[in-house]
């Protein structure tokens, strides 16, 4: 299979020959300093060393509620989020890892055997492909429950092609879950050209608000944030060619919903949670804006209704009204920069996404 641009050539040299370990990254963008949940922790702990040292990305991609699932994860490296992932959807589920380094994906594959024998079952594959070429992997449409990405969107050259990918690939009501790399404002071609700062996630990174006109446009009409942190540049040199340009962490959730509207409006609902997902017994965090506690009546938007009700949330909730009353928009949705550490006139607001409630 040949590499589809010049820009993959480069992804590729640099993380399947440059980077060695996560000890060779110089800037703070693909690793994971968010804070391990103790439920987690387990999981990660009988992951093989090497794989775990070949690790790249920028947050954790395991959602919650997820044994049985089909799981597709997109720029896979060497396995980390897939074995993680194979845990979490048990002997019944199965996990796919699809990457486009060698190198990478001889790590991943060199310990299946392992994996499958400390799990107790082997239910994961990995396929040597291109996440903007979904439909040559032989995938079969509408077939996975779950879709996963760890800092691989930002280093496309065609993101468009990869969220056309995903959304036919999803079931109705199927869920892409994902953490990546944004910008606070379009990044200038000076740094897009830099080969060190894309390969380290910040030259292919997306402006935040082209990212929502992205998703929206391949029909996911309500991108969810549900956690962020700003990253440093700690290399001098690379800081100054950044210049003023801030960078994100962040995470979102897109789900797959045609009921989905473009805007967050008022119907005068609620949903009750059941406190029955596993490991959420207190609270359901459905984004960083819904923060549901165990028994408590949570008023929603009708978008916020219909991710819960049709998805594999539903049978976790109580739902509380219909569709047939309209109160205008959700109270406090805006469209201000979503992500925390941000400063000046565009940073504060309610809004998560530009579609909040």
């Amino acid at each position: 299979m040949q590499t589809a641009s010049p820009t993959l050539d480069l992804v590729q040299d640099y993380y399947g020959r440059q980077l060695q370990g996560t000890a060779d990254l110089k800037t703070s963008a693909c690793c994971d300093a968010s804070a391990v949940p103790d439920w987690l922790k387990p999981l990660l702990a009988r992951i093989h060393p090497e794989v775990l040292s070949r690790y790249y990305g920028c947050g954790l991609v395991t959602p919650p509620l997820l044994e049985g699932c089909r799981v597709l994860d997109l720029g896979c490296g060497s396995g980390r989020d897939v074995y993680a992932l194979a845990q979490l959807v048990g002997a019944t589920g199965e996990v796919v890892g699809v990457d486009m380094t060698d190198e990478q994906l001889a790590v991943a594959r060199a310990w299946q055997g392992h994996h499958a024998q400390v799990f107790g079952y082997d239910n994961v594959r990995f396929l040597h492909g291109y996440i903007e070429r979904l439909d040559e992997l032989g995938l079969e449409p509408a077939s996975f429950d779950v879709i996963v990405s760890n800092c691989v969107v930002n280093l496309s050259p065609d993101k468009d092609a990869v969220l056309a990918g995903v959304q036919r690939l999803l079931k109705p009501g199927g869920e892409f879950y994902f953490s990546d790399v944004y910008a606070d404002r379009r990044v200038p071609a000076a740094v897009k050209a830099d080969p060190v700062l894309y390969g380290e996630c910040l030259g292919g990174a997306l402006y935040w608000n082209d990212f929502i006109r992205l998703a929206q446009r391949h029909g996911f009409a309500d991108p969810r944030l549900v956690e962020d942190r700003p990253l440093a540049v700690t290399d001098p040199a690379l800081a100054a060619r950044v210049g003023n340009l801030r960078f994100f962490s962040a995470t979102y959730r897109l789900f797959k919903l045609d009921a989905l509207e473009s805007a967050c409006e008022d119907y005068g609902q609620a949903v009750i949670y059941k406190g029955t997902i596993p490991q959420h017994a207190g609270r359901f965090v459905l984004d960083k804006h819904h923060d549901i506690q165990t028994g408590k009546v949570f008023p929603v938007c009708g978008n916020t209704w219909h991710m819960l009700k049709g998805t594999r949330f539903a049978p976790h909730f109580e739902f509380i009204g219909k569709f047939d009353t309209h109160y205008g928009i959700f109270e406090g949705c805006g469209t201000s920069l979503p992500f925390a550490g941000a400063t000046g006139s565009d940073a504060g607001g309610a809004c998560a996404t530009g579609a909040c409630c």
